[in-house]
């Protein structure tokens, strides 16, 4: 794995904040609602507990798990990129009913307290972190014995495999182009780089246990583009 300039990663994010959610939405046909619906279905939060949202962006993962723990729980949001946190912000607010607290962090020291979590997800965001390692290890820190965790992402892909010819047309000739349309040509190209310099299933399941997790699956959705990787500590 190659490094990541986390203060270069943080200002990516910010400059792309304003049009995030909506390029989303083109980029993956909407469908990247499904697939993180698919994992918090597996982790499956319930009324009443207290859930973190690690690198949280602007708030998509941390709304769902809110809507699922209740008032009775609590989620807490926590990102580096300010400009994306005010957006969660903002979003969470028209909805009054909700539980959750934001933190402007880094998610590799939250400077929250160990074990007060019964449960963590990551959607789109281990592969962004400077050291993923210990990104899984701050995960790990925060979750109480048992709990569930998960972590929504590309799934990189051999070169010349079938999907991974697809994954490199998607992202050179769809991706970068609409991107390019919104004046975040330069943000988008950095995509490639960071699915290329990401670990693959069987070395990212192998990580998570040397993080501490007791189990871990890495599961491929959407024709094998994502992939899931789910954790019990």
């Amino acid at each position: 794995m190659k490094s990541v300039d986390p203060k270069a990663v943080e200002q990516m994010f910010n400059d792309v904040a304003q049009s995030y959610d909506l390029l989303n939405d083109l980029l993956s046909f909407g469908l990247h609602r499904i697939w993180k619906k698919q994992l918090l279905d597996w982790l499956q939060p319930s009324k009443g507990e207290r859930w973190i949202d690690l690198c949280c962006g602007t708030g998509d993962m941390s709304l769902f798990l809110a809507r699922r723990v209740c008032q009775e729980g609590e989620v807490v949001g926590v990102d580096s990129a300010l400009n994306t946190l005010e957006i969660a912000r903002y979003r969470a607010n028209k909805e009054s009913n909700l539980s959750i607290t934001w933190h402007h962090q880094d998610a590799l020291n939250t400077g929250l307290a160990s074990s007060s979590f019964d449960g963590g997800v990551m959607a789109y965001g281990l592969r962004n972190l400077s050291d993923p390692v210990a990104g899984l290890c701050e995960l790990r820190r925060l979750l109480r014995p048992g709990a569930r965790a998960g972590i929504l992402d590309f799934n990189p892909l051999r070169r010349g495999s079938l999907g991974g010819v697809f994954q490199t047309f998607y992202l050179r000739k769809l991706v970068v182009p609409i991107s390019g349309i919104f004046g975040l040509h330069d943000q988008y190209t950095y995509l490639e780089s960071s699915i290329k310099n990401f670990p693959m299933g069987t070395a990212q399941e192998r990580l998570a246990f040397e993080a501490g997790f007791t189990s871990a699956s890495h599961v491929p959705i959407a024709a094998g583009q994502m992939a899931l990787l789910k954790l019990i500590v």
